[in-house]
């Protein structure tokens, strides 16, 4: 059929107009809540999804204020504002957009709703506006849910599952950070901070003699020690295997030795029991460095290698400043 077919047919007769009863049904109907307020804001019509929404019965606010459904702060100015704008005939800066917003349920709960508000203009001379509302309680659940489990899943991708410790990537970012900050706070000429290398001793043989499970009850309790004994501002976290990384934030690197000290004394004291009721008793040998201005991560943690592999040949159990 041609175009000029298709215009010609009785089909595209104007249509009557529908009844407003058709769109009575469909608003009182609609899932989005409604509400109509007149010049005087008083409330002339509410659908029945905003009589859940509120919480009241459709004759319970006929006729009563808007201000009674609208947060404390809005209330005060909502009347003034809304005659201010009838006076002016100027454009409105929120009516015909989409912005948050919360109504006083019938309770006194605040429900945070999104909202679109309109000028529905003149009827037999009196102002009318209405809103379309929409409840995003379950929304805004559903994002702190996803927010919440966000950051669960940042931060077991920066913790050490075993000993709860941070692990190799948390610990070269927090010492990024320690280093911007020191970089801010320093001289040129002075020692940003200090790094050091600890690992346990002889603790192949542990697993070998005991078992990986006894291996990781003598971890879970160095890692203990470590966050006991260290500083409230020093890092300590698991690198990998038996080895674990400390950082301490504004510190020479004869302050370092003398914690690390009394962490490896630490360690040595502290027993960890068996499961047949003995303890076994293990040692750490520690290496540190100063990382200085200008110096990178990679090559301080090296020097803090190189002292931990000294403090290995010499005997174990002891601390070895690079």
């Amino acid at each position: 059929m041609g175009i000029d077919r298709i215009l010609a047919s009785p089909m595209t007769d104007a249509l009557p107009a529908l009844p407003e009863v058709l769109y009575s049904r469909l608003l009182e109907d609609a899932l989005d809540a409604v509400v109509i307020i007149d010049e005087q804001c008083r409330i002339c019509y509410i659908n029945g999804a905003m009589q859940a929404l509120s919480g009241y019965a459709g004759g319970e606010l006929l006729g009563q204020a808007l201000n009674g459904l609208l947060p404390d702060a809005v209330a005060s100015q909502h009347d003034d504002m809304v005659m201010a704008y009838i006076r002016s005939s100027s454009t409105s800066s929120v009516l015909g957009k989409i912005r948050e917003f919360a109504i006083r349920h019938r309770n006194a709960e605040m429900i945070p709703i999104e909202m679109k508000a309109l000028d529905l203009g003149m009827v037999d001379g009196v102002r009318y506006f209405g809103a379309f509302l929409l409840d995003v309680r379950e929304r805004r659940e559903l994002a702190a849910k996803n927010a919440s489990l966000l950051a669960q899943l940042e931060q077991q991708a920066l913790c050490d599952a075993l000993t709860s410790l941070p692990n190799r990537r948390a610990y070269e970012a927090q010492a990024e950070q320690a280093m911007a900050r020191a970089a801010r706070s320093h001289s040129a000429s002075g020692s940003l901070l200090a790094v050091g290398v600890a690992d346990l001793d002889y603790f192949k043989k542990i697993n070998d003699r005991h078992g990986h499970a006894v291996g990781d009850a003598v971890l879970r309790t160095v890692a203990r020690i470590l966050r006991e004994t260290g500083r409230v501002t020093d890092v300590c976290a698991r690198l990998g295997g038996e080895e674990f990384g400390l950082l301490f934030p504004d510190t020479t690197l004869a302050q370092a030795s003398k914690v690390a000290e009394r962490i490896r004394a630490a360690v040595a004291a502290t027993p960890t029991p068996l499961p047949d009721g003995t303890a076994l008793h293990v040692t750490m040998s520690i290496g540190v460095a100063s990382l200085a201005l200008g110096a990178t991560l990679d090559a301080a943690m090296s020097e803090a290698d190189r002292a931990l592999y000294q403090a290995k040949h010499q005997g174990r159990n002891q601390v070895v400043a690079a």
